[in-house]
């Protein structure tokens, strides 16, 4: 234990348990990152200590490794409770009773010999899942995601985004077109590919898909899957004031059986934290102009042309001016037209920077180009897309006539006749979408996603010597 420091919460201990992943392929410990809870009184553990591995596995132990590194910041409660209950889940799934700790003495690391020919069958008992809520900027996707690559090797999962995921689900529909029971097919063929579905942004808009999530989730959920999900508002808030809700309502209440409802009450906006002025985003006048000289530095001079692109069953999506991994449009060009979330996935699948003339401000008149719009930049936060544009003010300035029920502006007599009220979209779905976009415009503006960016797209992009 050489790395124990005095005063130190924690220990981080490096073990390559070489040839145990064949033996016990449960364990879900070679050669991982351990965090052990070590000198809780403050001090360096002593050097007769008996010797015994002490282990944390999941997402608490690399959170807390984290944490003592300076990558995350410390002293938010909400999300340490987060953690927590991911951990909670983790240890379920892995067959560890809901203790955090693994204490493997070396002397009992060999089983048995004949255990190894003895094994049964392995059978998945229901596990409850665990949905995620809270505001903006929170760290659910950060947290959802630390839970994911902790989980072992041995335990099938997913992790995808709520858009990309239903776009699969219809994909596969189309596919079952004419059996008895398409859903029950499709059900069939994510549970034989994954055990664990980390389900990213819940948000549903789509009639289509409300129609067909309760049969779905019924059908996979009976066959083991065990779903983990963050969104922006409680499930009881799901598709509020959608058309033909009460067909939705039985979805609710699957989901509320089959997840632990888990709310993150932190007020801190970890992406506006982040944000840092780069040059990405041009308002006022003369703002279009910097714009295409931004494009053209971007693709270092060359020329523009329009490009097809690929989307689903033929279907193609034209950019009139694209080059070298970057594609230029004019905001109505795709979001003042009936596209969806599938276009755009296409169009990120090809283009590591999208650049973006003349987005307006949101308001009655526009709603549906509103919708598109928050719909555009999930997509393109999910695969670390670029964004570069010209709008009509800041990511705030471009929502403030979108609102809730909740906050919409009283109506009186003296209200009634301002014009400033009539372009107001009183719209929950949107009202309840905007803080979510306008923190993931802002965090397109930080170094940091400059640098996802870079990853993401490094067989695009010029290397860098």
């Amino acid at each position: 234990l050489s790395n124990c420091r005095t005063g130190a919460a924690a220990v981080v201990l490096e073990w390559s348990l070489n040839g145990l992943n064949q033996r016990w392929p449960n364990n879900g410990l070679n050669q991982r990152r351990i965090w052990s809870s070590a000198a809780a009184s403050g001090d360096a553990l002593p050097a007769s200590a008996p010797e015994v591995e002490v282990f944390r596995a999941g997402p608490l132990g690399e959170y807390g490794r984290r944490k003592q590194l300076g990558e995350l910041r410390t002293g938010d409660p909400f999300q340490d409770e987060t953690v927590m209950a991911l951990q909670n889940l983790y240890d379920t799934l892995i067959g560890a009773g809901g203790n955090p700790e693994f204490q493997l003495q070396k002397k009992k690391l060999r089983p048995a010999f004949w255990s190894l020919f003895m094994r049964k069958p392995q059978r998945h008992p229901p596990v409850r899942g665990l949905y995620l809520w809270g505001g903006v900027g929170t760290g659910k996707t950060m947290m959802m995601d630390l839970f994911f690559h902790e989980l072992p090797e041995w335990i099938t999962k997913t992790r995808i985004h709520y858009h990309d995921f239903m776009l699969s689900v219809h994909s596969r529909l189309q596919k079952h077109k004419g059996t008895s029971d398409p859903l029950a097919n499709v059900a069939n063929e994510i549970t034989s590919e994954t055990r664990v579905l980390c389900l990213d942004e819940f948000m549903v808009t789509d009639v289509a898909d409300a129609m067909i999530l309760n049969r779905l989730f019924k059908h996979l959920f009976e066959r083991g899957l065990v779903l983990v999900s963050t969104s922006n508002r409680p499930p009881v808030r799901l598709y509020e004031n959608g058309l033909q809700r009460d067909l939705f309502l039985p979805f609710i209440a699957l989901l509320q059986s089959q997840c632990v409802v888990h709310e993150i009450k932190s007020m801190t906006d970890y992406r506006k934290l982040a944000a840092v002025e780069q040059g990405w985003y041009f308002t006022g006048p003369g703002a279009a102009e910097l714009l295409a000289k931004k494009v053209q530095l971007l693709v270092g001079g060359a020329a523009m042309g329009p490009v097809d692109v690929e989307v689903l069953m033929g279907r193609k999506l034209r950019i009139q001016r694209a080059a070298k991994g970057v594609a230029s449009v004019k905001f109505f060009e795709l979001c003042e037209v009936p596209l969806g979330a599938a276009d755009y996935f296409a169009l990120c699948k090809n283009f590591h920077t999208l650049a973006m003339e003349g987005i307006p401000a949101f308001g009655a008149s526009n709603r549906g180009a509103g919708y598109r719009f928050v719909t555009l930049i999930d997509v393109m936060y999910e695969h670390k897309t670029r964004l570069v544009c010209s709008a009509e003010g800041t990511p705030f300035e471009l929502f403030e006539r979108v609102v809730t029920i909740a906050n919409a502006p009283r109506r009186t007599a003296a209200r009634s006749a301002k014009t400033e009220d009539a372009d107001v979209a009183v719209d929950d779905e949107l009202g309840f979408a905007k803080d979510r976009t306008v923190s993931r415009m802002m965090e397109m503006q930080s170094t940091e996603y400059e640098q996802d960016n870079a990853a993401a797209y490094k067989h695009m992009l010029p290397q860098q010597h």
